[in-house]
C-alpha cells in the first residue's frame, strides 16, 4: 500500500487542502479543525481494511504544523469501532467542557491516524462528541456530525488525497428570523 504511494506528496497534498480550508474558512485561533482519516481508502483499500501508520505520519506531517501555526485546536475522529470519538488534547476539552470518555484508539478500533494522534498529543483524552468549526474528510469517515449544525462545503482543486476522496467543510451561524430579519447591517 504504503509502498505505492508518494508519502512526501500526501504530505504536500494534506497541506495544500487545508490551507485552501483554512483561507476559505478565516478560521480564529482556538477555534476546533476536525479531521477524520482513512488510511486504508488513501492506500486505496476499503475503509477499516488497511490502517497503515506510514500514511498516518505523512497526513498527520502536513497538518500539524498549520494546526500550530493558526493556533487552532486538533480533533481527530475515531472510526465506527469507538462510535467515532475523538481524539483531543485535554486542554481544548477543559476550554470547551467536554465530557471525556475512556479508552484508547489503535489500529483496529479508532484507526491508524487517531491512534498517531493520540501519541502524539502532549496529554490526549478523548470525548464523545464536539461542535467543531472546519473538517477535513480524507477517505468519506463521515465528519459531519461533529461539526456545527450549519455546515457548508468548501470546494478546492484538490480533490483525493491518496486514492481517498477528500470532503472539506466550513460551518457558519444560523441565520435566523423571518421574512423582517436582515443578515448584514446596510
Amino acid at each position: 500500500m504504503s509502498e505505492h504511494l508518494d508519502l512526501a506528496e500526501l504530505t504536500a497534498n494534506t497541506r495544500q487542502a487545508l490551507e485552501g480550508l483554512l483561507e476559505v474558512a478565516e478560521i480564529k485561533p482556538g477555534r476546533i479543525l476536525l479531521v477524520g482519516c482513512s488510511t486504508s481508502e488513501v492506500a486505496g483499500e476499503k475503509i477499516g481494511t488497511a490502517s497503515n501508520a506510514d500514511i498516518a505520519r505523512a497526513i498527520l506531517a502536513g497538518i500539524r504544523p498549520l494546526v500550530e501555526q493558526h493556533g487552532l485546536y486538533l480533533a481527530v475522529q475515531c472510526c465506527e469501532h469507538l462510535n467515532r470519538a475523538l481524539v483531543v488534547e485535554e486542554a481544548c476539552a477543559e476550554r470547551y467542557g467536554w465530557e471525556l470518555v475512556t479508552v484508547v484508539p489503535h489500529a483496529k478500533a479508532g484507526g491508524a491516524f487517531a491512534t498517531l494522534a493520540y501519541k502524539s498529543c502532549t496529554h490526549p483524552v478523548m470525548v464523545e462528541t464536539i461542535q467543531a468549526d472546519v473538517g477535513l474528510d480524507i477517505g468519506d469517515t463521515f465528519i459531519g456530525m461533529h461539526l456545527k449544525p450549519v455546515a457548508v462545503p468548501v470546494r478546492l482543486s484538490i480533490k483525493n488525497i491518496g486514492k481517498a476522496h477528500l470532503t472539506l467543510a466550513r460551518t457558519r451561524p444560523k441565520l435566523i428570523g423571518g421574512e423582517r430579519a436582515r443578515y448584514s447591517c446596510d
